[in-house]
């Protein structure tokens, strides 16, 4: 189309001077020629104006596919959703099936054996950018993605914790979920292990204002840390902790603690 617009308009600037001498009808036929590759120039120019376009729109249109953390949280259970987080700490990883701790600057997500190779596994260390679809879905409470894929994009975000030890007993405290956090001041009440002797996961019962509030040590996510191990199943009733942990939520809060610090 392009071409024979221009071939038309160097036609029609010959036909219009017929009548010139030899000399006019050079200049003519040399006036049109130019003019044809003027408006190739232009015309070559628009087209790749409207592919820049077009692939803006593309992009745009990609990225508003992604939620914001409130679309996430306002999306129903069972549907698709395409969220950008930052990995904060892999609990495992088994038969190209990872599972995630993530977070961005307003929420977090916890992402249940998402399809992931072991070479991509050891990629995703603590802060890295990552793009991922899956399937909202929960399990005695709590709110994870499942079925996901993911890619790796370009971006940093490391999580400091929160406090949230005013919230606890609070309905609040399950806006939280998922997002590293801590508590201050609380007192050991029990330590019991998972099948009743170390090996597994430990189950914390600490206590703050006379109330009870359950935590555990996952032992796929930090367990194979013979130091924290240790310190965690060695505390001791009546003694005084901080604890940080992502709020992972088990028929209620149950934290699962990364840090302790026995004051």
């Amino acid at each position: 189309m392009k071409k024979t617009l221009t071939v038309v308009l160097a036609m029609g600037l010959a036909l219009a001077f017929v009548g010139c001498g030899s000399k006019e009808a050079a200049t003519v036929t040399e006036t049109a020629t130019e003019t044809a590759a003027a408006v190739e120039e232009v015309a070559t120019e628009a087209a790749s104006t409207v592919e820049e376009t077009v692939a803006e729109v593309a992009e745009e249109v990609k990225a508003d596919g992604v939620m914001s953390y409130a679309d996430y949280v306002a999306a129903e259970l069972d549907s698709e959703v395409v969220v950008e987080t930052y990995v904060q700490a892999k609990q495992s990883w088994w038969d190209n099936k990872g599972t995630f701790y993530t977070q961005d600057e307003d929420g977090a997500y916890f992402i249940y054996e998402m399809a992931c190779s072991e070479e991509d596994y050891n990629k995703l260390v603590p802060g890295t950018k990552i793009k991922v679809t899956g399937v909202k879905s929960e399990w005695s409470g709590e709110v994870e993605i499942v079925d996901a894929t993911f890619e790796i994009e370009d971006g940093n975000f490391v999580a400091q914790p929160k406090d949230v030890t005013d919230l606890l007993g609070k309905d609040e405290l399950i806006d939280s979920q998922n997002q590293l956090v801590s508590f201050k001041d609380m007192t050991v009440e029990a330590v019991a292990f998972k099948n009743e002797q170390p090996g597994d996961d430990i189950y914390v019962t600490l206590s703050k204002d006379g109330a009870n509030y359950e935590f555990c040590l996952e032992y796929y996510l930090n367990g194979s840390d013979e130091e924290f191990y240790n310190l965690v199943s060695g505390l001791e009733a009546g003694q005084t902790v901080d604890v940080e942990g992502f709020l992972y939520w088990y028929e209620g809060a149950n934290p699962h603690i990364t840090k302790v610090t026995v004051k």
